[in-house]
C-alpha cells in the first residue's frame, strides 16, 4: 500500500468526522435549541370548568359487571394467587387475604402491614373501588406498595371483581 492510499484513507475518515460534528453544530444554529420557554399552542380551560380527577370512575358499574363471568373471574384471579389467598380463613401471602374484600375497608386487616398510602385511604372496596383499582392500582392511589400492572380488559376485571365477591361469607347483591 502506498501513501497515497493511506492520504485517501485518513481524509475519509477526517471528512466523515467533519461532517458529522457539522451536521450536528448547523442544525443547533437553524433550529436554536436555547428558547425552551416557547410553547407553541397553549389551551387553557374556560373559567369554572371542573376537571375530573383522573382517580375517578365514570364507569357504569351496572353494565360492567354485567360483562362478567365468576367461571372467567377464577381463571383471571391466578395471575392474583401468587401475592394473594382467597380461601376463607386464608392467611396473607406477600398481599392480605381477599377473602370478604368486597365492601370491606382498605387498609383493614390487622396482621398485614399496608402501605400508608391504602391505611390511610379511608374507603370501602365498593364496585367503584374496585374497579378502579384493578385498573392500574398504582395510579388509582398513589403509593401504595402492589406491583400489580392491573387488568386494562373490561370483563377481566369484571369477572375478577365477581370471583372476588363469590368468595365471602355473604356475596353482596350485585347493583
Amino acid at each position: 500500500m502506498n501513501s497515497f492510499e493511506i492520504n485517501k484513507i485518513i481524509t475519509a475518515i477526517l471528512v466523515t468526522v467533519l461532517v458529522v460534528f457539522g451536521i450536528g453544530k448547523i442544525s443547533n444554529i437553524i433550529f436554536d435549541k436555547d428558547d425552551k420557554d416557547i410553547i407553541a399552542y397553549k389551551v387553557e380551560a374556560p373559567e369554572g370548568a371542573a376537571v375530573q380527577a383522573s382517580t375517578e370512575s365514570s364507569v357504569d358499574i351496572t353494565a360492567l359487571l354485567a360483562m362478567g363471568d365468576i367461571a372467567h373471574g377464577e381463571k383471571v384471579y391466578k395471575k392474583c394467587k401468587a401475592c394473594h389467598s382467597i380461601k376463607q380463613g386464608g392467611g396473607n401471602k406477600i398481599g392480605p387475604a381477599l377473602w370478604n374484600v368486597i365492601f370491606r375497608p382498605v387498609g383493614s386487616i390487622t396482621d398485614y402491614k399496608y402501605s400508608k398510602a391504602l391505611s390511610s385511604y379511608g374507603k370501602e372496596w365498593t364496585w367503584e373501588e374496585m374497579n378502579g383499582f384493578l385498573i392500574k392500582p398504582s395510579t388509582w392511589i398513589k403509593g401504595n406498595k402492589m406491583g400489580f400492572a392491573g387488568l386494562k380488559n373490561e370483563k377481566d376485571r369484571a369477572s375478577v371483581i365477581l370471583y372476588l365477591n363469590q368468595n365471602s361469607d355473604s356475596p353482596k347483591p350485585l347493583p
